[in-house]
């Protein structure tokens, strides 16, 4: 049996239920009856509480309970919300302050949960948060990134979380001093948040000592260790479960304080209590991603070769570590720092703070795009310096075909890669010899084009491990239970199909049974574009194991054999006896072999895949008034064989839109006092279709060689190249009229004063 064969194609087959409204999501599964939770929260950035009194508000009618953080404390739900902690340079690990559920000395930040309301319905919850008194003392908001100012936890004084570093500091120094150039460039990385299509949800229910957590995440057994030890349960008792997600993008990856809050009251009420997120608390209460601000030096020789390459990072963790995030910009960023290139010596620094905001978390890319955006502008940058192109000072310093495997200077052993042939690929496929013609059609309509290439490389994260299971049903059903959680990605298409690939198992026949901890007992979630390489890569080992068996059992049982697989049929030489496989389970159900209904496997990956890929694109710029346009774009990937070729370009063009955004007009803004300015769609802009061209889309597969189907994802490599694509354009449109540095968000008043600024210059 092959663990790859052809590339699969067809329509998703999620796609008719989505569309005709059969989706269930977290508001269609509740009960009918179920109860409703509303969060009353903090109302400014820093506070001391001096009063909360819910009595008032407990006496209004259809009011069942509410909880504050005194109520948990007197329950005994104290844990601290889950977070993990690096190693810290200054020894030990990071700080890691306590992060109560609900707050309940002092507000933190805009948006942190105070108290839960639990109602009849939904109005009377809303009726009794105004019937609430909060009261408090303002404190000092602490805001800059960057150590000292007012403290916010006494373990982090002068609000440094983490001070973490990796590489030879030594080594990066001697190549400075004996570089031909050096360039430096600063680059700020604004904050945006998810803005998922279906907000964060969750329900909670106790039924005769067993809590049920919904909740609308990417993976069901941390929030279930979690719910247990936080409100002191045999696992065995805690059952988290999945419906359908719209939308995810690392934001619902997380453990987040409702969760534990709700579990706690349907503990406390025996029923179920439903939570749905208003957008404008969602983009209060949701974890929000990247805002950081970093320094890039990069030493070259007199050939123009990178000799070596520094970066000082200072990243902001919000009001408290959330689930990962002393992770991101650290030890994620690390996994990517030199990219493609074949760069001897590197050394990273980072500090992360904490401020009075919504906590940092990871959102696609988590880290990579951070870091691929940062060296990628610094290559541009360094190319205008030396006079030569972006695409030759990128060809020249590209990881060699015949270095594989090849080991970064920050530990990552990248198994295969042929960079420089997909550069050259998007050179030729972009026209970039025909853009001075273009740029000169662009001029006589009085507007700045600019081309922007950059190259980028991922590394897949998540657990490197997964399990597969299969059961026959006695209706001649075949269910596959994954480990992986869909959020709108399809993987209800690519692991049927995959699975009557593999059988020729009628695909409609075919069930996928995912987000249930009950049914199964571990798996890895969604995150990090793992899951098609992983799930797909145990659901093979999964199915050897499984035809294995069954050749025994009908070799056994009929006297006949020994019999193989092929084509979908176990069949035997000399003899007319042929199977299908559920044949095969049918046979051995009447034989009273129930072993053989269920089949397990768990494997483990030996190493990361590293997707990468050239992206080059154009804009235009109206000078009179700022405005982007983005006219061109086109990505060349290399993922590796592909599952399902439609998918993998549909998440590339999902993920260049979420880079667009990002770049042009997504900005998490806030006041000086720490309130949030785009808290709703009115103020926080996202993309349309109509901000965006037709993307040409590419495969030049180099197949993986650490996973047997030589796959590599491709869930967030469209952002992971996009940030440093469009900024590149961007100067480079800007850079004939004197514009000599850019930062995201590419928004019209922000590129109109960069201009006028250069013109007051000139």
């Amino acid at each position: 049996m092959q663990a790859f064969g052809k590339s699969q194609g067809g329509t998703r087959r999620e796609d008719m239920r989505f569309l005709t409204g059969q989706g269930r999501y977290m508001a269609d599964i509740a009960p009918k009856g179920a109860l409703h939770g509303v969060f009353l929260r903090a109302p400014v950035a820093h506070a001391r509480i001096t009063a909360l009194d819910v009595d008032d508000a407990r006496a209004l009618l259809g009011i069942r309970a509410i909880l504050t953080g005194a109520d948990l404390i007197a329950m005994g739900v104290t844990e601290s919300v889950y977070a993990i902690t690096l190693p810290d340079t200054r020894g030990g690990k990071g700080a890691a302050p306590h992060r109560p559920i609900l707050a309940h000395d002092t507000m933190r930040h805009v948006g942190e949960p105070v108290a839960l309301v639990v109602a009849e319905t939904r109005e009377a919850a809303m009726d009794a948060l105004d019937a609430i008194t909060l009261d408090y003392d303002d404190l000092p908001v602490a805001l800059a990134l960057a150590p000292g100012g007012d403290t916010i936890h006494p373990e982090a004084p002068g609000n440094l979380a983490l001070d973490w570093r990796l590489g030879d500091a030594d080594a990066v120094a001697d190549a400075f001093a004996r570089a031909a150039h050096i360039t430096t460039l600063d680059v700020r990385q604004n904050r945006v948040t998810a803005a998922s299509l279906e907000p964060r949800a969750a329900m909670a229910d106790w039924d005769n000592g067993k809590l049920h957590m919904a909740f609308n995440g990417q993976g069901v057994w941390r929030l279930k260790t979690e719910l247990a030890k936080a409100l002191s349960l045999d696992p065995e008792n805690v059952r988290v479960t999945t419906p359908d997600v719209g939308g995810g993008f690392g934001m619902k990856v997380m453990v987040y304080p409702e969760h534990y809050a709700l579990a706690a009251a349907a503990r406390q009420i025996e029923a179920p209590i439903l939570w749905v997120a208003e957008r404008g608390e969602s983009i209060a209460s949701d974890n929000g991603a990247r805002d950081l601000t970093s320094t890039a030096e990069l030493a070259l020789d007199a050939d123009h070769k990178i000799i070596g390459y520094r970066v000082r990072s200072t990243t902001n963790l919000g009001a408290y570590n959330s689930q990962f995030g002393q992770n991101i910009q650290t030890a994620l960023f690390s996994k990517v720092l030199t990219g493609v290139y074949d760069i001897p010596v590197a050394d990273l620094h980072v500090q992360a703070v904490y401020t009075n905001t919504t906590p940092v978390d990871a959102y696609r890319g988590a880290g990579r795009p951070e870091a691929i955006t940062l060296l990628e502008r610094t290559m541009d940058m360094a190319a205008r310096e030396l006079g030569i192109t972006p695409f030759d000072l990128r060809a020249r310093n590209m990881i060699a075909p015949d270095a594989f495997p090849y080991t970064t200077p920050m530990g990552e052993t990248i198994d295969v890669g042929d960079f420089a042939r997909l550069l050259h690929r998007a050179e030729a496929l972009g026209d970039a010899a025909g853009f001075a013609a273009r740029r000169a059609d662009s001029a006589a309509k009085g507007l700045l084009r600019g081309m922007g290439v950059s190259y980028y490389v991922e590394a897949i994260l998540g657990d490197s491990s997964e399990s597969a299971a299969l059961e026959f049903t006695p209706d001649g059903r075949v269910h596959l239970f994954v480990g992986t959680q869909s959020n709108g990605q399809g993987h209800e298409t690519v692991f049927a199909r995959y699975l009557a690939e593999l059988t020729d198992v009628d695909e409609d026949m075919i069930d996928i049974i995912q987000g249930d901890s009950d049914l199964i007992a571990q798996g890895g979630g969604t995150g990090g574009s793992r899951s098609v390489t992983v799930q797909s890569a145990a659901t093979f080992e999964m199915t050897k194991t499984m035809v294995a068996d069954f050749a025994e059992f009908l070799t056994r049982h009929t006297g006949a054999g020994p019999f193989t697989f092929e084509g979908g049929i176990f069949a035997t030489p000399g003899s007319n006896r042929r199977f299908t496989l559920v044949e095969a389970a049918e046979l051995a159900r009447h034989a009273g072999e129930e072993t053989l209904l269920r089949h397990d496997a768990r494997i483990t990956l030996e190493g990361r895949c590293y997707p990468n890929g050239a992206h080059l694109c154009e804009v235009e710029i109206d000078p009179e008034t700022g405005a982007l346009r983005l006219d061109r774009y086109l990505a060349v990937d290399d993922f590796g064989n592909l599952m399902h070729p439609v998918l993998a370009e549909g998440q590339v063009h999902g993920g260049i839109a979420q880079g667009l955004g990002q770049a042009v007009m997504e900005d998490l803004a806030l006041d000086a006092d720490g309130q949030i300015l785009s808290g709703s769609f009115m103020d926080y802009a996202m993309p349309r279709a109509s901000d965006l061209p037709m993307i040409g889309f590419e495969s030049v597969p180099v197949p993986s060689k650490t996973n047997p189907l030589g796959m590599k994802g491709c869930g967030e490599a469209g952002t992971v190249g996009a940030l440093a694509a469009l900024s590149n354009a961007a100067l480079d449109a800007m850079w004939p009229r004197g514009v000599r540095h850019v930062d995201m968000p590419l928004t019209p008043m922000r590129v109109w004063g960069w201009l006028q600024e250069a013109e007051e210059r000139a």
